[in-house]
C-alpha cells in the first residue's frame, strides 16, 4: 500500500489531520518508551500479546476523506479472545511499567479513562487491577462540582473535565487512553488529577503516533503498547 500524505487519529481527538504521515511500522513488540521483560516470564508474554494485538488492527486509507489513514481499534472489542488480549496485555504492561504485581494486589488506586475511547477499556482493567474507574469527560458532561482544565487542538481549544470528589488526595493514578498523538488531551487531564491532589504514576496508551512527541507534553512516564504510525521518510 502506498504511503499517504496525512494521517487521522483513531479517535479524532486531535482535530484534524497531519501532514507527511506514512502507512506505519512493521508489527513491533514494544513501542518507544516501554522497556521489555528480558530473560523473564512476563516478557515474552507480553511480547506475544503485543503481537496478536497490533494484528488485530485495521486501517482504512481514504476514510472519512481521500488521503487520510484510519487505525481501526475497534475489532480488539468486537472479538472475545482479543479483548482478552488487550486487557492482559494492560494489566502486564502496568505490573512492569510502575513496578507492582498484577491483579489486585498492584497498588493502584485508581484507573483514569480519557472520554470516549478510554472509556472502552478502562472500567474493565480497573476491575482486574482492583481500582476504582474515574472518567475525565467535556465540559458539562459531568453533575456536581468540577475541576477544569483546558487544552489546544490543531484548530482551537476544547476542556475537560472531572468531578471534584473522584479522587481522593494521594491515591495512585494511572491515566489511560487509546492514543497518544499530540498528547494535548492526555496532558489536561494530568492536570486534572494534580488538581484533585492525586499520585499520577503515569499514562498508557494503546498505541503512539511517535512522530507528534505528544509524550513531551506530559510530566508523567509514558507506557504504549504498540508504537502507531511514523512520519514518511
Amino acid at each position: 500500500t502506498k504511503p499517504h500524505p496525512k494521517l487521522h487519529a483513531p479517535d479524532g481527538k486531535t482535530g484534524g489531520v497531519y501532514e507527511d504521515a506514512s502507512q506505519g511500522r512493521e508489527p513491533t513488540a514494544a513501542s518507544a518508551g516501554s522497556s521489555e521483560f528480558a530473560g523473564t516470564e512476563v516478557g515474552p508474554k507480553l511480547a506475544s500479546l503485543k503481537s496478536k494485538l497490533r494484528n488485530g488492527l485495521r486501517q482504512f486509507p481514504d476514510f472519512p476523506s481521500p488521503g487520510i489513514l484510519f487505525e481501526d481499534i475497534m475489532p480488539l472489542f468486537a472479538s472475545h479472545a482479543l479483548h482478552s488480549s488487550l486487557i492482559e496485555a494492560l494489566e502486564l504492561q502496568i505490573a512492569h511499567a510502575f513496578g507492582a504485581q498484577t491483579g489486585e494486589r498492584n497498588g493502584v488506586d485508581v484507573i483514569v479513562g480519557l472520554e470516549s475511547r478510554g472509556f472502552l477499556f478502562g472500567p474493565t482493567l480497573a476491575l482486574k487491577l482492583g481500582a476504582g474507574f474515574v472518567p475525565v469527560r467535556k465540559q458539562g458532561k459531568l453533575p456536581g462540582e468540577c475541576a477544569t482544565a483546558t487544552y489546544k487542538k490543531e484548530y482551537g481549544e476544547d476542556v475537560f473535565q472531572m468531578q471534584k470528589d473522584a479522587i481522593k488526595p494521594g491515591a495512585k493514578v494511572v491515566i489511560v487512553d487509546d492514543i497518544i498523538a499530540t498528547g494535548g488531551s492526555a496532558a489536561a487531564a494530568g492536570s486534572l488529577v494534580h488538581q484533585l491532589g492525586g499520585n499520577l504514576l503515569g499514562y498508557v496508551f494503546m498505541m503512539e503516533l511517535d512522530f507528534l512527541k505528544g509524550r513531551d507534553k506530559l510530566d508523567a512516564p509514558v507506557h504504549t503498547l504498540l508504537s502507531g504510525q511514523e512520519e514518511a521518510l
